[in-house]
């Protein structure tokens, strides 16, 4: 067995998907290139197993915490130099893990956008599902630019499993069972699946989908183990916890809830290692534990578009009517929000990033075009054809939150002060 355990504060970006390809193309199945003649065949009976605890902080990885997760990492190999890309959310690392390429390429730059072609009066969650179809079907199928490694794995014959807590999992393989040269292709995703005639045979075992957040991750878990690993391993598997990211939302990082949140992850972990083992599978199996990103807690909840407004502009987060030449959308982020300015109005555009520098809260300012002051789109790895005018991270300190833990944020007005965030 080669175990592979990431430090939780960052995804699995580039570097590690190219192992994962190289492990994939060498170890298993030998499918992305033909053989020399004579070659020796690769093994195609390893497997890779992806497990991601969504929000984990490396800092909380302890022999006491994280009993299963702390073994794993003695038995294997950790990466010590991976960060999340930016911006530091769900949505956007999740698809960068499985792409290989950052988000201004694979199209997917933050967890909330504004697509006037998609929704005209609102900024969008780029993961729901109808926003998916409207997005390939205005692209051709490009909704994400470039493949994912599930695809290529079942365009190879290979088979896939993607089971996510959380509606990530539609991003990690959106066209699961269309495939028809894979041997097996499935992603369940916040009790949904496609097929979507898979869940029928999930909810029979397991009953329907749970609200609780602790037990839609066991659920889940559950899932994998019993429902669709029944027939055997497949080439490429992933599990997305939702903890302790939903928990430490609506509390901390370090509150009792959050700490017990950690503890569940590591309880499913343990399971799937068990059913590894179980299965004899543990020897052939190339394990990957990873997180997408961090967490902060939020010092105070800014809400950007009254103060905005307060200052002359016209921002919102809705547009009811038509918007007007220089009407500017916030897109809300956490830890980070976008703003796009109708008309791309330059003089609005530079007002906008002044007023912004001189405020309490800006931290880094990240423009479209050149601007004193600022970083470019391009060195953030988010630019595109549909990026926003001005993206901007708020202020970030290292100062400790109620519970004794490092890192205070201000946020967008999502949530409220004592409660955790991230995309900064």
């Amino acid at each position: 067995m080669t175990t592979f355990v990431q430090p939780p504060c960052a995804p699995l970006t580039r570097y590690v998907i190219q192992l994962l390809r190289f492990s994939i193309l060498f170890a298993s199945w030998g499918v992305f290139c033909a053989p020399a003649p004579g070659a020796e065949e690769p093994n195609k009976s390893r497997h890779v197993v992806i497990v991601v605890w969504d929000g984990m902080r490396p800092d909380f990885v302890s022999e006491q915490n994280t009993p299963a997760l702390w073994k794993l990492a003695r038995e294997g190999v950790t990466f010590r130099n991976h960060h999340a890309v930016y911006p530091s959310a769900t949505m956007v690392n999740g698809t960068a893990m499985v792409t290989g390429v950052y988000p201004g390429r694979n199209g997917i730059t933050a967890n909330h956008v504004y697509r006037p072609d998609i929704d005209p009066h609102h900024a969008v969650d780029v993961e729901l599902l109808p926003v998916v179809n409207k997005g390939d079907d205005l692209s051709g199928g490009k909704y994400i630019s470039v493949p994912t490694v599930a695809e290529l794995v079942q365009r190879a014959g290979g088979g896939t499993v993607i089971a996510a807590a959380k509606t990530v999992g539609l991003l990690l393989d959106r066209k699961a069972g269309t495939n028809s040269g894979a041997k097996r292709s499935l992603t369940l995703f916040a009790g949904k699946s496609l097929p979507a005639d898979l869940l029928s045979s999930i909810s029979e075992k397991l009953g329907p989908f749970p609200s609780a957040h602790l037990q839609q991750d066991i659920w889940t878990t559950k899932a994998l183990i019993d429902v669709l690993w029944k027939d055997g391993l497949p080439a490429l598997s992933v599990l997305w916890l939702g903890e302790p990211d939903l928990t430490q939302h609506e509390s901390a990082p370090g509150a009792p809830a959050a700490l017990a949140a950690i503890k569940s992850a590591d309880e499913n972990l343990a399971a799937v290692l068990a059913a590894l083992d179980q299965g004899n599978a543990r020897g052939t199996t190339d394990v990957f534990v990873v997180s997408d990103h961090g967490f902060s807690t939020i010092e105070r909840s800014i809400d950007l578009r009254k103060i905005l407004n307060d200052a002359g502009f016209t921002a919102k987060t809705e547009f009811t009517d038509e918007p007007k030449p220089g009407d500017i959308m916030l897109a809300g982020n956490g830890g980070c929000v976008l703003f796009y300015v109708t008309g791309h109005d330059e003089k609005i555009i530079r007002r906008l990033v002044e007023f912004l520098q001189q405020s309490d809260f800006a931290g880094v300012i990240f423009t479209k075009h050149p601007m004193e002051g600022t970083f470019s789109l391009d060195q953030a790895k988010i630019a595109n054809d549909r990026s926003p005018d001005v993206v901007m991270s708020f202020r970030w300190k290292d100062q400790k939150n109620q519970f004794g833990v490092s890192g205070m944020i201000d946020a967008d007005w999502q949530r409220a002060a004592g409660q955790g965030t991230h995309a900064t």
